[in-house]
């Protein structure tokens, strides 16, 4: 046989499978009727366990892992839409739709925002890019940010949630799941470092340089050119270079933004000075309150997994089965709770598809505990 009788085969091959698929589908429909008719729940564990094992058991042994994945997929999307046909809305789909009904359809340019740091922060420069006349409210650490939204301080927060050099701020995933706020726009902000100094301080000079652990991470191979300094940590950027400024000390330095710099009046010394030209910070803007703007193409979610084998891979298969693509996955340590873990998803998908309300409304069936953070969309 030649190479196109080989195509021809498979060809015949592919519209048999299509039919049977379509065939079995119909069925998992008439299954759907008579689960809803008789109040029966889509998933049966069981059922499914046993079916996949005695498939894999009558496939050829060469064949027998192929054909375990075949039909976990097959599963996947059987119930997907049987679930087309059996569902309810689930409570966090109204509130979703309800916030779309009543969110204004522009963002507002003046609010009370709440910022980690002191003026001349990162976060102001990601707020004033979020709000075009923010009246913004510092406060000294993360854990304020949340708190000041929690206690009516103020409608919205900003907060740094990573950055593509150093990573993740593993503090704000942590606080996450201490209270309960939602994400209503976020923003990538381009950041540069400056080495700030006093007037006067020379580069050989210095013996201590100060700044936020993600600039010093940022700034690693940099750093490596002043091995007799000291590096020393502090909340903000921004308050580095203030307390540069304050000293009298001629032997310091800080790691901020050029135009702290000229804030606090200090010199720059060299500018651009972290480890990556391409180095940005997302930055998110957080409300108690669930506000969904128009443009929203982004989810974030908080997910909590039983301990079983395949747990995980269940979400993952039904963000496959419905088409949604997954650009970010983070698993954190739950306090308290010895190998929790809460897993943080970004998800790439218009909050007005079908396919989106479609799994929100199935994910408490495949979860232990489900965290809706908002839908937003990214300047």
């Amino acid at each position: 046989m030649t190479l196109d009788d080989y195509r021809v085969k498979i060809d015949e091959i592919d519209e048999e499978i299509v039919k049977k698929l379509e065939e079995r589908m119909r069925v998992a429909e008439e299954i759907a009727k008579y689960k809803k008719e008789n109040d029966i729940a889509v998933l049966d564990a069981y059922r499914e366990r046993e079916k996949i094992d005695k498939i894999t058991k009558i496939a050829a042994d060469d064949m027998a892992s192929y054909t375990r994945v075949l039909y976990n997929t097959i599963m996947e999307l059987s119930k997907d839409h049987q679930r087309k046909i059996t569902q309810t809305e689930a409570p966090v789909v109204k509130a979703i739709k309800k916030a779309m009904e009543e969110t204004p359809k522009v963002f507002p340019t003046k609010a009370t925002v709440a910022c980690q740091g002191v003026a001349g922060a990162y976060s102001q420069q990601a707020c004033e890019k979020l709000f075009k006349m923010p009246q913004i409210m510092y406060v000294k650490n993360f854990n304020g940010v949340f708190a000041a939204i929690d206690q009516g301080l103020c409608q919205y927060g900003v907060l740094p949630l990573e950055n593509s050099t150093a990573g993740s701020v593993n503090q704000i995933y942590d606080l996450m799941m201490k209270y309960n706020f939602h994400i209503v726009k976020s923003v990538k902000l381009k950041i540069d470092h400056s080495l700030l100094v006093r007037k006067g301080t020379k580069k050989e000079d210095i013996r201590e340089i100060f700044s936020h652990e993600q600039a010093i991470l940022q700034c690693d191979e940099y750093l490596k050119h002043f091995p007799n300094a000291r590096i020393t940590m502090c909340d903000n950027t921004a308050e580095a270079a203030k307390l540069v400024a304050e000293s009298d000390r001629d032997d310091v330095a800080a790691l901020a933004s050029y135009n702290c710099g000229q804030l606090y009046g200090l010199v720059s010394l060299e500018e651009d000075v972290q480890d990556h030209g391409n180095n940005y910070t997302r930055f998110i803007c957080i409300s108690k309150k669930l506000e969904i703007y128009p443009g929203a193409d982004k989810t974030s979610l908080m997910i909590v997994v039983s301990h079983k084998p395949g747990s995980l891979y269940n979400v993952l298969a039904r963000f496959n089965a419905l088409g949604i693509n997954l650009f970010k996955l983070e698993s954190r340590p739950i306090p308290q709770r010895d190998f929790d873990f809460m897993f943080y998803f970004d998800l790439d998908s218009e909050v007005y598809s079908e396919e989106f309300i479609r799994l929100m409304n199935q994910l408490d069936e495949l979860t232990q505990q489900c965290k809706y953070l908002g839908s937003y969309m990214e300047i």
